[in-house]
């Protein structure tokens, strides 16, 4: 085996959806301000007792289900969150819990927005390394959790839940090396400090670098797979602003991809966006099996990483 790729997909979210009606109950708000700055309308809100790991079992327990394997064929689990309240066990550990795993190596990975793609790297990594076969890689968060629900500019953008990727072991690979990185000076951009902790950022100076830098990044990542951006079928972008997503889908130049958009329904779900919105186009067979698709996370710290795969 030379490489890895995704295998199955599943993703979860909670029950209760908070539209931009709602909030304008609860701050001063209203949908049209909402819809033309960020383009969300609804989001998913987890219930107290509804905890990270949780909805990061519910979307593993779907992608395994998909995958034909079993839980005794999983030998890795990373999981990327941001939000988790405790440090030990961490949200991986318990996520192997839950699932029945036996004996899984299991991680949490911290890169706020870009964190499933740094874990969908690193299971890449270690399968190829022969530190592992099957992976299960998660993003989960509970943002709802960490939010200011007095402060307009940031409580209209944040949602909850999970999404989830199984990752193999491949003859040949198809999931492309990942280009990754940070801006350490920009590191405070984007933050989730203090006690209690609440979600803050300066949203400005992170659109700002996301439409100038992005997109030359990105097109260098469909360089390392070998692929022209024209012939992308999918882009999966960070779910976090859909005025953000569009031109920088138009700028990369995939003319011809299913552009996700799933920040409409589901709002910032931080690295839990990405395989969201992934496992939503997969569901409805929106890209052909096979595929090339663009997955790019950025955010906090402020990190970013992207991959082209073939779409299972």
């Amino acid at each position: 085996m030379t490489g890895s790729r995704v295998l199955s997909l599943g993703h979860y979210q909670p029950s209760e959806v908070l539209t931009n009606d709602d909030l304008a109950k609860i701050v001063d708000t209203d949908d049209a301000w909402i819809s033309s700055r960020v383009g969300i309308r609804t989001r998913h809100v987890a219930a107290p007792d509804e905890s990270v790991d949780a909805m990061a079992a519910a979307a593993a327990a779907k992608a395994l289900a998909a995958s034909g394997l079993t839980a005794q064929d999983i030998d890795l689990v990373l999981v990327a969150t941001c939000t988790a309240v405790d440090r030990s066990p961490n949200t991986a550990a318990r996520v192997a819990a839950r699932l029945g795993l036996p004996a899984p190596a299991a991680m949490d990975i911290n890169v706020v927005c870009a964190g499933f793609t740094h874990a969908l790297a690193t299971a890449d990594h270690a399968i190829r390394a022969g530190s592992a076969v099957n992976a299960l890689v998660v993003g989960a968060e509970k943002f709802t959790d960490v939010v200011d629900w007095t402060d307009r500019s940031t409580c209209v953008l944040v949602g909850d839940g999970a999404g989830a990727a199984v990752v193999t072991a491949a003859p040949e690979p198809e999931i492309g090396p990942v280009l990754w990185g940070s801006v350490p000076e920009m590191g405070g951009a984007v933050r989730i400090e203090g006690s209690p902790a609440r979600f803050s950022q300066e949203g400005q100076a992170v659109y700002r670098w996301a439409t100038t830098r992005l997109p030359a990044i990105a097109r260098q990542v469909c360089e390392r797979s070998g692929i022209q951006p024209e012939d992308l079928a999918g882009v999966v972008l960070h779910q976090a602003n859909l005025r953000l997503i569009e031109p920088l889908a138009e700028r990369i130049g995939a003319v011809n991809a299913v552009i996700a958009r799933d920040v409409v329904e589901s709002g910032n779900t931080s690295a839990a966006s990405v395989p969201l919105a992934l496992s939503k186009l997969v569901e409805r067979r929106e890209i052909r099996t096979g595929a090339p698709v663009l997955l790019f996370g950025f955010g906090g710290n402020l990190s970013y990483a992207g991959q082209v795969i073939r779409c299972p």
